[in-house]
């Protein structure tokens, strides 16, 4: 009996193993039998464009060494209706408004991106950093009044009646914020981050700049913390169901808490983190990282407080950190080209996303010389980082349709994005306004977009591998700031470990 319950557990145990192994496997028919050493892509050059991309997202003045030059100025008036300056930062997607908390979270990624692979960036570093900074001296202004957050610029709900190019708008630029009165913890929380995270990005190149980020960091958090609830029930038909809150707060406290303990080394949001973290949902089993939720970023980035910085009391945010790792185990969560799929709608900000962290995480693994145990099946960090690199070659074109996700990489990418000012030809071929429903003709049309937003990542295929490249399919053909915000670190990565950078 003894000798069959040993057979047994010998059975499962590698049964789990394989299970694992080919999770975590190139698709088959994907895999075109490549010899390791040899890069399947250009990643320095996706790394330039999704980099590159920002800059055609830009609002407000636009500066001189502007690179996508057939944008120019826009929303130079925005904030005025409230009587402050909110001119500036990113249009989040292929609309009009700015809204603060996807750009917070974008902000937020792309200082990560720097943090953990700006010294590899070389060229690219300067143009990384330029990207955080357009983001953050726009949260300076969104929160220069204490207490008060100006959330969003624009409103949605009129903004989506006009198809308009953001030179032309006429639409309301409606100013919404939150107070004492009309909290808004996730969105107020989530700025902290980005502010908190910024600043490390400045802290040895603009100590001046780099303290103003997290003394105004503290403060944002402190807000975020001692006024609690959730922006989408004061601001509900602003935000919703557009940056609408579903995964609750909670996770974005933890999340700003856990960016002051690391910008700050204050023992304070450690002990905060340590009395809070259960309540926060630290161990909770959510494994979706986005612009909505960040409790798994949370816990890779107090994994590394334990694991490098040697915080004995964190120590429990590995089982968290690796119960998000073995969640990736399973087939049914890839399409049958192999991509990591999680929802229909703009399903590659997930896949950067995840790709991310699955790099930093064997990152850290690394340094310290630790593994994964998934039920017995040991993932390396080498494991970690061959995932990564699948789902960022499915989206450069190694996918069953041939066609790169990222506009303006490879031969073939989406010709008609649902983007307004891609969509429409551009103030210096076209001087004259487009008006607000004129532009729909442009939406409508089958026309490829007369400028190439070079560098965004749309929505990507569906659960099938399919992609009908249309202007009118927002969830597949839109692209966002925050998908394209955790690819930039990921293909430093790669670029790097192929000798490109």
């Amino acid at each position: 009996m003894g000798s069959s319950v040993f057979l047994l557990a010998l059975f499962l145990l590698f049964t789990a193993s394989q299970i694992f192994n080919n999770a975590f496997a190139f698709p088959t028919n994907l895999q075109h039998h490549r010899h390791r050493r040899f890069a399947s892509h250009n990643y320095r050059d996706a790394l330039t464009k999704s980099i590159l991309f920002f800059e055609g997202q830009r609002s407000g003045k636009l500066p001189a060494n502007q690179r996508v030059t057939w944008r120019r100025d826009s929303g130079l008036s925005d904030g005025s209706d409230m009587h402050v300056d909110l001119v500036g930062g990113y249009y989040d997607a292929g609309d009009n408004v700015k809204f603060g908390y996807p750009m917070a979270f974008t902000t937020t990624m792309l200082s990560w991106s720097v943090i953990e692979f700006g010294g590899i960036m070389k060229s690219e570093l300067p143009h990384a950093k330029e990207a955080v900074r357009w983001a953050t001296d726009y949260l300076l202004k969104a929160t220069a009044k204490p207490d008060t957050i100006f959330v969003q610029v624009g409103d949605a709900n009129k903004d989506h009646v006009c198809w308009e190019r953001p030179e032309d708008m006429d639409t309301a630029r409606t100013v919404l914020k939150i107070d004492k009165n009309n909290p808004g913890s996730e969105v107020a929380a989530e700025t902290a981050a980005a502010l908190a995270a910024a600043s490390l990005v400045f802290r040895k190149t603009d100590r001046a700049y780099s303290r103003l980020l997290v003394a105004r960091a503290k403060r944002v958090f402190a807000f975020a913390d001692k006024y609690r609830g959730a922006y989408s029930n004061g601001l509900k038909s602003y935000v919703c169901p557009f940056y609408c809150d579903y995964s609750g707060f909670q996770d974005d406290l933890l999340w700003g808490a856990a960016w002051l303990h690391k910008a700050t080394r204050d023992p304070r949001y450690l002990s905060y983190i340590q009395v809070n973290g259960q309540t926060l949902g630290a161990s909770e089993g959510d494994t979706t990282f986005g612009w909505d939720n960040k409790h798994v970023g949370a816990r890779i980035l107090l994994t590394k407080a334990f694991l490098v910085g040697k915080v004995q009391s964190l120590h429990d945010y590995k089982g968290h950190a690796d119960n998000f790792i073995c969640s990736l185990i399973p087939q049914n969560q890839y399409t049958p080209g192999g991509l990591f799929f999680k929802m229909d709608d703009s399903n590659m900000q997930y896949v950067t996303s995840t790709s991310f962290l699955l790099v930093t995480y064997a990152k850290y693994l690394t340094s310290s010389h630790k593994l994964v145990n998934c039920g017995g099946a040991i993932v390396t960090p080498k494991k970690l980082r061959a995932l990564a690199k699948q789902q960022v070659d499915y989206i450069l074109g190694d996918n069953p349709l041939r066609m790169s996700y990222m506009v303006g990489y490879g031969p073939r990418y989406p010709r008609r994005i649902h983007h307004r000012a891609a969509s429409l030809p551009s103030v210096s071929s076209h001087p004259e306004k487009i008006q607000c429903s004129q532009g729909f003709n442009a939406m409508r049309s089958e026309s490829p977009d007369p400028n190439i937003l070079v560098g965004a990542v749309v929505g990507g295929p569906n659960e099938h591998d399919q992609f009908p490249d249309e202007r009118s399919d927002y969830q597949q053909s839109e692209p966002s700031t925050y998908t394209n915000a955790p690819l930039v670190g990921t293909l430093t990565y790669l670029a790097h470990s192929f000798g490109q950078l």
